[in-house]
């Protein structure tokens, strides 16, 4: 496995689980606080999806340097990650690509 391959695999695990702890935050943990007047959810959901997303923004750093990722491509992978769902859309075009790379 050629270290671009091995780069975006990481990227496209830490998108998706960073996308999972994004949707677990915004539909179980905040309703839960603002509805149920739960906060504790919030407090450690929030923590996690935190540390998920500097880590993604750390992997988005090294896929841009590696792969030689365009600004606007990078720059979309960023934005996406602040829409509910949209760090899924990410991860089916991450899949394609480590395919293409794997073809070559």
């Amino acid at each position: 496995m050629t270290n671009k391959i091995k780069v975006l695999k990481n990227f496209r695990i830490i998108a998706f689980t960073e996308g999972v702890s994004y949707l677990v935050l915004l539909f179980v943990a905040m309703p839960l606080k603002y509805m149920l007047h739960i906060p504790e959810p919030v407090k450690y959901f929030g923590w996690l999806h935190g540390v998920l997303f500097v880590v993604y923004g750390i992997l988005l750093l090294q896929v841009f340097i590696v792969l030689k990722w365009s600004f606007f491509k990078t720059l979309i992978a960023f934005v996406v990650s602040f829409i509910p769902f949209g760090t899924f859309w990410l991860e089916g075009k991450l899949k394609k690509e480590i395919t293409a790379l794997a073809i070559k």
